[in-house]
């Protein structure tokens, strides 16, 4: 918690809000990535989260003004579901909560990555599981989640399709090149664009992002916290560097809320969803939507 902070002053309105399509959003949301479990997927030394512990750290965000979730049917372990847990913990759900979920990637019922992810034909398969698991009978956001370079214009299409027969309100694009969003853009409005970004992020995601502002459209970076050499959410060693060590001892703050902070300060269109099935950590990524970043820390951490 950063000094001058109470647990009844953390608020997710201090990060400001954007926008995402006809919808407004705190630009401090929640990622639901970490909720089934600890670790990532097919992790080894990953366990099922506690249930009781992961509803209610859903609860405590939307308490704590959060009302952008990031879900998708992809995030399980045996015993949990991301989704299913969103379902028990928040529905009915609030009249301003924003649900967005990925789709094609796809896991088999073992939990493993199935290579290729899914057709563009079973694109509307993986709409309907999302639909199912939320209890909704029309998604906020769903992201098409790109895994290489190419054409996405089948896939993006079919994702069209169903937006305009009322099963989807807007779509988005995730791991995507400027081509492959401009691709998409020609086919239908994009509301954001999920990309990795981080401090010490290569130059075309710096592009990426500024692109992104100038087109309207809401940044949403992952891995935010773990950096930009991360593998899978992994820390790495980048995670430490000594810039983000000095701004947070001088803020006293964690090096998780600098980086959180400096994220939110590229641009008022991004917006971060830190994931965790932690309360305590919850609140401390909330908190940093407080955090405000002088030149000189800018300019630290650039460095």
């Amino acid at each position: 918690m950063l000094p001058g902070m109470t647990d009844n002053t953390i608020t997710a309105n201090a990060a400001g809000s954007w926008r995402l399509g006809d919808r407004t959003v705190r630009r401090l949301g929640f990622g639901a990535m970490r909720l089934p479990q600890t670790g990532r997927a097919l992790d080894p030394a990953a366990v099922p989260r506690d249930r009781d512990q992961a509803v209610a750290v859903l609860r405590l965000a939307v308490d704590l003004g959060v009302n952008h979730v990031d879900t998708a049917a992809f995030y399980f372990s045996p015993l949990r579901s991301a989704n299913e847990l969103i379902n028990t913990a928040l529905s009915p759900y609030p009249a301003d909560l924003v649900i967005a979920t990925k789709v094609g990637p796809a896991r088999d019922a073992e939990g493993h990555w199935v290579p290729g992810g899914v057709t563009p034909a079973q694109l509307r398969g993986q709409v309907e599981e999302n639909l199912r698991q939320l209890g909704l009978d029309e998604i906020d956001v769903v992201n098409l989640r790109v895994s290489g370079p190419g054409s996405i214009a089948e896939r993006f299409g079919a994702l069209a399709d169903l937006r305009a027969a009322g099963l989807i309100r807007h779509l988005g694009v995730s791991n995507v090149t400027s081509g492959q969003l401009a691709e998409a853009r020609a086919i239908a409005p994009v509301v954001c664009v999920q990309n990795r970004y981080a401090i010490g992020a290569p130059p075309e995601q710096h592009a990426m992002l500024r692109e992104c502002g100038e087109l309207g459209i809401a940044f949403v970076p992952f891995y935010s916290i773990a950096g930009p050499g991360s593998q899978g959410g992994r820390r790495t060693a980048e995670a430490d560097d000594a810039g983000v060590r000095a701004v947070a001892a001088a803020h006293g703050a964690s090096e998780a809320q600098v980086r959180l902070a400096w994220t939110l300060h590229q641009g008022e269109h991004v917006l971060a969803i830190p994931g965790t099935g932690d309360p305590v950590h919850l609140e401390e990524n909330v908190a940093a939507g407080a955090l405000r970043l002088s030149p000189q820390d800018l300019a630290t951490l650039a460095g």
